[in-house]
């Protein structure tokens, strides 16, 4: 049995389990809070950044990035559709966009509003809680509407964003915009594109769990859950 140590509202780790779910793989889950700085979740990884993914037999695999690669190479030969293309051409481009989300879109819009719109009513004022940052959260809001645009863009040139299938760009672009539309800041309206492109992963069997958690005292926006958007 694989388990994650994760947080619900991490869109790293839900990219994981979008993955996992998309190979069939069963999995537990426990949650980690990051800034608490467990010593036992520190000497799996010394980052302190969640996901990681302990498997039987290996050693503890950290980060949304290296767990992928390690999902792909275990179980990856015995599919017939890969998330990770086996061309090493389509490869580098999927590659290239699940970073781009994992890191330029985390930087810019995931990251700071899931850590000011939620990790913060968590965190004690010792660990970087507080009332949260109005600054990051308007530069974030605006930022989202240019990495809306750029996903339409790829998707009027493609059937999926990497290619002409579904791929770990698409579940890493949709794990992030999941925790982004929990809260309400997505501009679906901005691009129909966009938006027909996120119901398409939306609706997949693997999302279904996302879709189905919520947090007391946070209530999803009314059409996060909503298929038909």
């Amino acid at each position: 049995m694989l388990t994650i140590f994760h947080h619900p509202f991490c869109p790293h780790s839900r990219y994981i389990r979008l993955a996992l779910a998309e190979y069939g793989l069963e999995y537990r889950t426990i949650e980690e809070r990051v800034w608490e700085r467990r010593q036992e979740f520190l000497m799996m990884n010394p980052a302190a950044t969640t996901p990681g993914l302990v498997a039987e037999g290996y050693p503890p695999v950290p980060g949304a990035a290296v767990i992928t690669e390690f999902i792909d190479e275990v179980q990856g030969p015995h599919l017939q559709e890969r998330l990770l293309p086996e061309e090493p051409g389509h490869r580098v481009e999927v590659r290239r966009l699940a970073a781009w989300f994992n890191e330029k879109f985390f930087t810019e819009v995931s990251g700071p509003l899931v850590l000011e719109r939620f990790y913060k009513r968590l965190m004690r004022i010792e660990q970087g809680g507080g009332p949260p940052d109005t600054d990051a959260i308007r530069a974030a809001r605006i930022n989202v509407r240019y990495h809306i645009a750029y996903i339409g863009w790829l998707v009027r040139t493609r059937d999926w964003l990497a290619g002409d299938q579904m791929s770990l760009a698409d579940l890493t672009a949709a794990a992030h915009l999941s925790t982004v539309d929990y809260l309400g800041d997505v501009p679906w309206t901005e691009d129909e594109v966009s938006k027909n492109w996120y119901a398409r992963v939306k609706s997949r069997p693997s999302f279904r769990p996302l879709l189905a958690e919520t947090w007391p005292g946070l209530a999803p926006a009314p059409t996060y859950a909503d298929l038909d958007f």
